[in-house]
């Protein structure tokens, strides 16, 4: 809570405290301002649910197996009951192994993911870096991080100053079209009213 008391007296100083420059961003709205992003993130979602089906395929015949094994169990010898049972054990680690291999730690999704958005995350920093550099910027707060912050003034967010910087290395939107959505989103204002769920966050890798 002291760190918290310490920026929100940051911020509302002029955002300056014993010769050092504070400023604060919003990785979310940033993000939601990045064709390429959001472009990742379908391709990522396309493959998520389709992965999904293939492993519920597999699930679904596990059931099947199993209630057909369940009603003809009684006709069966104690050998074909072994055989039709390890079948269905067989099938079971199969769907298990696919969801590993699809969904695992370092499986296909999260290599997908890094392969797509870690680009972005870099280009992110960069920008950071150089802004920050230009600037004199001690330290930038990421406010979608969830640092413990009361209070922020908007004269000290420089998420668009980002995208801005951003903008000579990749596509973003146009500051004057993320301002016009900024103005249609009712109850918010500055790059709060952009504000997305990305579930990833610049920063260094």
């Amino acid at each position: 809570m002291t760190a918290a008391i310490v920026c929100c007296g940051v911020f509302s100083a002029n955002a300056q405290i014993g010769g050092q420059k504070f400023a604060y961003v919003d990785s979310d709205y940033i993000l939601s301002n990045i064709p390429e992003y959001s472009d990742a993130q379908e391709e990522l979602n396309t493959l998520s649910t389709k992965w999904q089906n293939e492993v519920k395929a597999i699930y679904d015949k596990v059931s099947e197996m199993y209630q057909k094994y369940q009603t003809e169990m009684v006709l069966l010898s104690e050998d074909q009951k072994r055989a039709r049972e390890q079948e269905i054990i067989n099938k079971e680690q199969e769907a298990k192994t696919l969801q590993m291999q699809y969904f695992g730690a370092e499986g296909q999704l999260y290599q997908k993911r890094t392969e797509l958005v870690q680009p972005i995350q870099e280009k992110i920093y960069t920008a950071l870096t150089e802004l920050a550099q230009t600037k004199g910027y001690t330290f930038i707060f990421d406010m979608a991080s969830g640092t413990s912050i009361l209070y922020a003034s908007d004269k000290v967010d420089v998420s668009d100053d980002v995208l801005d910087q951003l903008s000579n290395v990749m596509q973003t939107v146009r500051r004057e079209d993320r301002k016009r959505a900024a103005a249609a989103a009712p109850g918010k204002t500055g790059s709060s009213a952009g504000k997305s769920n990305a579930p990833v966050k610049a920063g260094k890798k």
